[in-house]
């Protein structure tokens, strides 16, 4: 490789796009936490926005009015304790107000997603001008939780809050004061839920409940409440009706619930509602994640739909860690805080196996002690707590053990349970074996790691000095085990000798030590993360510690090797962050913030090894890919690289500095099958690779429907294919056999249990289905069987008029025999009067049959003419794959997988040509922001008609004379010196275009700036200009080097430039639907001292019609709209940042522009770097987020 393409993309001040970043860890999922069972005021709505609480974190639903369907909005999460009552401003629809078991209140704006005000008592403290803390227990240690609180619906300060024990306060959240005290009028009594009376203005209502009767906890909220009186003005009033109620649920599930249509409009699955502790991807399908809670429960999520598909039985206290079984066992091992370990068979769901220790007292065997501490005298989650013997009621906590009250027999008992309580008082950590499936190890508060097989045989107990919170089972040799201790030390034992005593010991921590994870790729290396904030790097090889990453500011819980690339590791925190490490040199290559509390698990899949799972405090599971920060691999298989750039070894990929190398099982298995196969393996290879790459939710199934267009073959598509999006020939089939399914369903004897659809909903279901299939007939027919006559009437002539007749005929007989007078309309519409004459005559109406028959006999009444043609036809065309190959690969680049993009595209061939070289020529600008022009080159090069894109790559490249000589000699573009001969040749003959193209190439490449800025402007003075005629101009001009651009003797250019591309960009942006951006676009354009705009004038308006019809229409379909990157839309804890754009908050990705300061959403630096290629700073410097 020629030194000339790897050299750094600056050399001066001025790097061009060097100095914007955003995050290298891009998040592409979530799974929302459950709402939370044991409060009743946790839930509420407000406008077009519904709330639920999980414990520690408020669920911000909006309606989205483009698909009219509720997304998740944002997550608010700064309570440290429980949360108890939420409640909306009634005049405000931002702003609403949460509560919890320490008495908080926070104020929140759901716009600007932060904290508005906090009430609250910090004990003790003097400064404090409010009262929330009952004046009874001021001073004291007591606890009194806010158990519901409702604004004064007329006051915008007043706030009602009720505590658990003591009474009523009317605060006000203005002057954070209490106002007014109201008393229970009996000790037993607590107040449950509250509620102002509308019409009966400083009036409440109190839902309470005595001590001794506890309510259920099944609770609902009325948006209705939340309806604006008719005062109001009308830009309060609220999106959602009365009609709908937010419903929450036991297993923490949350609905929406439309109670006049009876349906659901909006309904999640459960969810946790805890801390989630730790999360594993199942051995053998990358597509299942399970998950272990506080809430005491394990769920196995798809996280192809990001929906539950399987809950364990719950009720085992805290679940603290969780392995699977090895291979397709379908089992997965729990450890808990209180019921030992167990085995969860996931597809029966129930328990199959219990670990458990015999206890000893005396000459006396029982197997269970006489009392067992409600907590013990620390906390694994931190903070310090005492142990107690008879513990408050908790819904997740509760003994089944029976209570003694000798205290002396108690305390005379420590010891012993001391000696015997692994598996009763805090199982830390387990781990079974992938070497050997028998073996299964926990870890405990009582100091032992404990081997078993899974039958419950110990096979070996390895006591330490104090508690032990992780172990992990070597993945090179499966006799080799490493623990985590709270003494600091990490210890490795060796199960094939006898000994009781650890191989190594390795110190260096300053406080106790969680996890240990074992290198997957590099025998004797393992990591471990400390309390102390640190991860060490331990070579059991070299018995030393061979590095020390540094940059948490809090313990350090989660752990992950990457099982590909070998340097690759990452940890989580109680700091809230993710770090990813080189460990060759202790790099930070990128910190995450968008959890909202400590990040406890970490796990990836082998054969997804670029796709992350995480779980905290905040109870989210998120997804996250890892792909660029490997993103010369994805380049170097598409551009067919030998397979030493892509497949290598452990020892070179952990050289310093060297390129990122796939090293695991998966990539090799990938090669080998490539190896084997004969004929045309591009498009395996891509395929394989990608979805290899790719995060899951819908890559796999892209590539189903890449297969289908080729010809594959229907018997090899995967059973899950209908489950996804079909190609148009499937659609009806299989909708066909789903509407048959819904309508042959036998219902059993006792229906089909609780929650499960109706026989009516299955026939309606059917009859929408065989509706937009276009079988009219088969609709007509459901409806009719449903009652629904008017709906099955009204399409039935879009089958024929003669089966419209019969139906109606149909209707008549029904309604004559119900003696119902609505039959009159019926059979005058079809012309029936014998049966309508009969009617009135039977009933005595002698005087209406009469009138009826008179009225037929003169003509009024007349049968409708008949018409066979049928109503149902079958449209298509010979050009429908080719659209939709076309709009697929533009959603592709809209959404800025780009290497996804050129793929499928490279697979699909010449219907997808355009959008594929579209695709190169972007994923050729994102080289050149980094160190490798080659694979820009190499880009360029699978274009067929590439000359200019290798003009403009050239024009770009910041190296010295003889290096950017050679990069023409690769590129067969003549010299430097050549071309500046030919622009001088070609500048005499009138060619402005080649002129500028070779001034850019040549040693004086400013001198093609105002030859192209002269020509633009003449251009733009003229009648006859069109957007495509200018731009391609400016775009050329735009590739001159950074620091050729900014010689003080090009200021006066420069300006020029950027603002005729700031101006052609947004006429661009305006054919392109870039909507966001325009504003600022045009804003760029503008004189610093001009003013502000005004509302445009008739000439204006003319102006801009003229402008209109120059922009013309988008030559490459699909690629009108805004871009979306995947994760825009999911709510964040990052720090809020605000657009210099558009001044809004960013929602998704931020991309931070050359200042480090000045940010912008990655949406829209993707959009502005497409009409215009300079910074929205006006720096001149090239922007490149791609």
């Amino acid at each position: 490789m020629s030194p000339a393409y790897t050299v750094p993309l600056m050399k001066t001040t001025h790097s061009g796009v060097g100095q914007a970043k955003m995050s290298h860890v891009k998040q592409v999922g979530l799974l929302a936490a459950g709402c939370q069972p044991w409060n009743k005021d946790i839930c509420a709505a407000s406008g077009d926005r519904f709330a639920y609480c999980a414990t520690l974190a408020v669920y911000i639903y909006q309606l989205d009015h483009r698909y009219n369907e509720f997304k998740l909005h944002a997550i608010m999460s700064e309570h440290k304790k429980t949360i108890t009552a939420i409640s909306w401003c009634p005049h405000n629809p931002d702003v609403f107000a949460s509560a919890s078991a320490d008495s908080l209140v926070i104020i929140w704006n759901v716009n600007e997603q932060k904290v508005v005000a906090k009430l609250d008592n910090t004990k003790g403290s003097k400064n404090q001008k409010h009262v929330l803390r009952p004046e009874s227990l001021e001073g004291t240690d007591e606890e009194d939780p806010v158990t519901a609180l409702e604004w004064d619906p007329l006051s915008t300060d007043y706030l009602l809050v009720a505590n658990l024990h003591n009474g009523i306060r009317l605060v006000d959240s203005e002057s954070l004061s209490c106002i007014t005290t109201f008393s229970f009028p009996s000790a037993a009594a607590s107040v449950q839920c509250l509620a102002w009376v509308s019409s009966a203005p400083g009036m409440f209502i109190t839902g309470a409940c005595s001590s001794q009767y506890p309510t259920k906890n099944h609770h609902t909220s009325s948006t209705s409440e939340a309806v604006p009186p008719p005062t109001l003005t009308p830009n309060q009033a609220f999106s959602l009706p009365p009609g709908h109620t937010v419903c929450c649920f036991m297993d923490g599930g949350v609905g929406l619930y439309d109670m006049g249509a009876k349906k659901w409009d909006f309904l999640r699955d459960l969810g946790h509602v805890e801390t989630i502790f730790d999360c594993k991807f199942k051995p053998d399908n990358p597509d299942l994640l399970a998950t272990a809670s506080f809430d005491g429960t394990i769920k196995v999520w798809d996280i192809n739909t990001l929906s539950a598909v399987y809950t364990s039985p719950g009720n085992e206290g805290v679940i603290y860690s969780i392995s699977w079984a090895p291979g397709n066992l379908n089992c997965i091992a729990g450890g808990t805080s209180r019921n030992g370990a167990f085995i969860w068979d996931v597809r029966k769901g129930k328990m199959i196996t219990r670990f458990t220790e015999y206890w000893t007292l005396g000459a006396t065997t029982i197997d269970r002690p006489p009392i067992r501490p409600y907590v013990t005298d620390y906390n694994p989650l931190g903070s310090a707590v005492k142990p107690v013997l008879n513990p408050p009621h908790c819904p997740l906590m509760q003994s089944t053990l029976p209570e003694f009250d000798n205290e002396d027999f108690v305390r005379n008992s420590v010891e012993i349970l001391a000696e015997v309580k692994h598996g009763k008082n805090g199982i830390f950590c387990i781990a079974w074996s992938h070497k050997d499936s028998k073996r299964i190890a926990t870890c405990s508060s009582d100091g032992f790691c404990i081997i078993r097989t899974i039958d419950g045989n110990v096979l070996h107990k390895y006591k330490h000095p104090a508690a032990v919170f992780g172990c992990d089972w070597s993945q090179n040799n499966k006799d080799m085990i490493a623990t985590g201790c709270e003494d600091k030390n990490v210890r490795v034992y060796y199960l094939a000798t006898s000994s009781d005593q650890p191989l190594k010991v390795f110190t260096g921590h300053t406080a106790k030590v969680f996890h240990v994870r074992w290198s997957p790729l590099r025998e004797g290396i393992l990591c471990s993360g400390s309390d102390d904030g640190t991860v060490r790097i331990w070579d059991y090889t070299q018995d030393a510690c061979i590095n020390v990453l540094s940059g948490h500011t809090a313990p350090v819980r989660g752990l992950m090797w990457n099982p590909e690339i070998p340097y690759l590791l990452i940890s989580g925190s109680w700091d809230y962050t993710i770090r990813v490490w080189d460990t060759r040199d202790g790099t930070c290559l990128d910190t995450v913030y968008d959890h909202g509390a400590d990040v406890y698990g970490l796990t990836c899949h082998p054969s997804r090894p670029f796709t992350m799972a995480s779980c905290s405090r905040d109870s989210t599971v998120r997804l996250w890919s890892l792909t660029p920060l490997i993103n010369p691999l994805q380049i170097n298989i598409i551009t067919e690289r030998c397979w030493d750039d892509i497949i290598g070894n452990t020892d070179r990929a952990v050289e310093s500095g060297a390129p990122p190398l796939l090293c695991g099982k998966v990539s090799r298995d990938i090669k080998q099958e490539l190896e084997k196969l004969s004929g045309n393996l591009r498009g395996k290879k891509l395929r394989w690779f990608s979805e290899y790459f790719s995060p899951p939710g819908g890559s796999k199934n892209l590539w189903d429907l890449v297969a289908v267009i080729k010809g594959q073959d229907d018997s090899l598509l995967p059973q899950n294919y209908c489950k996804g999006i079909m190609h148009m020939k499937h659609l009806i089939r299989f909708r066909l056999s789903k509407a048959q399914e819904l309508t042959t369903v036998k219902m059993s004897k006792f229906g089909g249990g609780i929650g499960a659809p109706s026989k009516e909903e299955r026939l309606k279901e059917a009859a929408e289905i065989h509706l937009r299939l276009g079988q009219i007939q088969r609709y007509c027919e459901l409806m009719v069987e449903l009652g629904e006559w008017d709906k099955a009437l009204s399409v039935a002539p879009g089958v024929s008029m003669k089966y419209w007749r019969k139906l109606m005929q149909r209707r008549a007989d029904q309604l004559i025999q119900e003696e119902n007078d609505d039959v009159i309309p019926y059979c005058i519409a079809i012309g029936d009067v014998k049966k309508l004459v009969s009617f009135f005559t039977s009933r005595g109406q002698l005087k209406e049959a009469l009138l009826v028959a008179q009225a037929a006999c003169e003509g009024n009444i007349q049968m409708l003419p008949l018409s066979t043609t049928s109503g149902t036809s079958n449209s298509g065309g010979n050009n429908t794959d080719d659209y939709n190959d076309k709009l697929a690969m533009a959603n592709l680049i809209r959404g800025n997988e780009l290497e996804l993009a050129i793929s499928v595209g490279t697979v699909l061939g010449e219907s997808a040509a355009h959008a594929t070289h579209y695709a190169l020529e972007l994923l050729a600008r994102k080289c050149m922001a980094v160190i490798t022009w080659d694979l820009a080159v190499d880009l360029l090069m699978m274009i067929p008609d590439n000359k200019l894109q290798l003009v403009k790559l050239c024009a770009f490249y910041p190296g010295c004379i003889a290096e950017i000589n050679d990069l023409h000699e690769k590129c067969n573009l003549p010299d430097v010196e050549e071309c500046m001969r030919l622009a001088e040749t070609i500048q005499a003959d009138g060619d402005i275009f080649e002129t500028i193209k070779y001034y850019l190439l040549s040693t004086e490449p400013e001198k093609a700036l105002p030859v192209g800025i002269q020509y633009v402007k003449e251009q733009l003075c003229g009648s006859d200009w069109t957007l495509d005629s200018v731009f391609s101009y400016l775009d050329l001009l735009s590739y001159i080097r950074t620091e050729q651009l900014m010689l003080p003797k090009c200021s006066e250019f420069r300006n020029e430039l950027l603002i005729l591309c700031g101006y052609v960009g947004a006429l661009l942006a305006i054919r392109r639907q870039y909507n966001s951006i325009v504003p600022a676009l045009y804003e760029y354009t503008r004189p610093p001292d001009e003013l502000p705009c005004t509302p445009p004038s008739e000439s204006q308006r003319a102006l801009y019609s003229v402008l209109v019809s120059r922009i013309q229409e988008e030559p490459l379909k699909g690629m009108v709209g805004p871009d979306c990157v995947t994760g825009s839309n999911l709510p964040s804890h990052s720090d809020v940042h605000t657009s210099c754009l558009t001044g809004l908050k960013i929602q998704g990705p931020v991309f931070f522009l050359e200042d480090g300061k000045s940010a912008i959403s990655l949406n829209d630096a993707l959009m502005w770097a497409k009409v215009n290629p300079f910074s929205p700073l006006g720096t001149g410097i090239r922007l490149n987020p791609f």
